[in-house]
């Protein structure tokens, strides 16, 4: 919103310092700071209402060091994750720009999806919330949609490189042009990592079907986006499991995504790293910077002790909104990677359960892999405290990020 009015104050009145709003960067420093603002004055009232109301967790009884300290410990915190990322989001981005759209849905939609599951556990006394299936029906339907945004609106476009800046001189003096993009393009092109010619199309998998191809590549892409998205959502709530452990965990892998929109919007930047131009994904930087913003500031209250957790309110849309980021600039082959902490949590329940069975069909007694799942959980086991394993997990997802960068040259 602010943007639009210090755009025409800076058109019509001339008004100094209102261009100012025309710089991305500038706009995302400015989302980043009133999200850890709103997130630190507006998460202290918000702990102070739920204490009154008595809206605390109910903790199962796993047998882990530390966990009968958490009973009571005010939930659904991810209202402050939800207000320090839409607020900023809205006064600061471009709100007619599509990919800004997608994430303000997936951000309300998975809000409501975590709200709804929060409730029923702390106001209907239903420890086990929302059925696991009404869960999927809500991260299908929004696959569908952004799904259906990316393939159906002709906003969400790339633009072919033609040639690099060219250097030339004019009356003596050396200067070097931009480089040369074509026109914007419809594609399902996406980038693999650590591959010298790193495009691939995903309407190349379905090529047999000849000229039909280009018309039905929705009914393939729409699949892999719902898939990605609940996997990824599904990932971050099983990590918030420890104090801090998916909130800096999603800080990290957001700062990392930032830096990616920001390139890949650049052309500049795509062409001296030689990697997709897409077109107005620049802008997400603002939504981003946000989200950033929104998990360091309730990181200042889900550290260990935890005076707050942010609930599958918070879990659900930080994992949805990672997803749905990550296909936006199409880097969403990057995953495994970037959030390689989400993928590990993941992978040790699948584990766990499927060797549990496994062993007890063939044995008549099930056998662990882990001491307990999510992964976190087995370390609780082996005696860590947690504010080392999530500090380790911390430098593991930096170290991932850091290795995610390094796939933009090595090739």
């Amino acid at each position: 919103m602010l943007y639009y009015l210090f755009n025409y104050l800076d058109q019509a009145y001339n008004l100094p310092g209102a261009g100012v709003f025309q710089y991305i960067t500038f706009r995302a420093a400015m989302a980043l700071i009133i999200s850890l603002v709103i997130c630190l004055l507006f998460g202290k009232s918000l702990i102070g209402m739920l204490q009154r109301k008595q809206v605390g967790e109910s903790i199962r009884d796993l047998g882990l060091e530390g966990q009968a300290e958490k009973a009571g410990t005010p939930t659904m915190g991810g209202l402050i994750i939800l207000m320090g990322i839409l607020i900023p989001t809205l006064l600061f981005a471009k709100l007619d720009n599509v990919y800004i759209i997608m994430l303000l849905i997936t951000t309300v939609w998975m809000g409501a999806v975590g709200f709804l599951d929060d409730y029923i556990k702390v106001f209907r006394k239903n420890k086990k919330g929302l059925p696991g299936k009404f869960k999927v029906v809500g991260q299908v339907g929004l696959g569908i949609i952004i799904g259906g945004l990316l393939y159906f609106n002709e906003n969400v476009t790339i633009k072919p490189r033609i040639s690099g800046p060219q250097v030339m001189e004019v009356e003596g003096v050396r200067a070097q042009s931009l480089p040369q993009y074509g026109e914007a393009v419809k594609s399902l092109k996406t980038t693999i990592p650590f591959v010298k010619n790193n495009e691939f199309d995903y309407q190349s998998l379905i090529e047999w079907m000849g000229p039909m191809a280009e018309k039905y590549a929705w009914l393939l892409f729409i699949p892999i986006v719902i898939f990605i998205i609940t996997a990824v959502s599904n990932g971050a709530n099983l990590t918030d499991g420890i104090d801090g452990l998916a909130t800096g965990t999603s800080a990290i892998i957001g700062i990392a995504l930032g830096i990616f929109a920001y390139v890949s919007g650049s052309i500049i930047f795509a062409d001296y790293l030689n990697i997709m131009y897409i077109p107005n994904t620049g802008e997400l930087v603002v939504f981003i910077a946000a989200f950033v913003g929104a998990c360091i500031g309730f990181l200042w209250y889900n550290t260990h002790p935890a005076q707050v957790f942010m609930g599958d309110t918070g879990s659900l849309t930080l994992g949805g909104i990672i997803a749905v980021f990550a296909i936006a600039i199409r880097k969403e082959l990057l995953i495994p990677v970037i959030c390689g902490i989400f993928l590990a949590e993941n992978l040790s329940v699948v584990m766990q359960v499927s060797y549990f069975k496994y062993t007890k069909k063939k044995f008549g007694e099930g056998k662990r892999i882990f001491l307990m799942s999510p992964l976190h959980h087995h370390y609780q086991k082996k005696g860590f405290h947690e504010s080392k394993i999530v500090t380790r997990f911390w430098i593991v997802g930096i170290f991932l990020a850091v290795l995610a960068f390094v796939t933009l040259k090595l090739r």
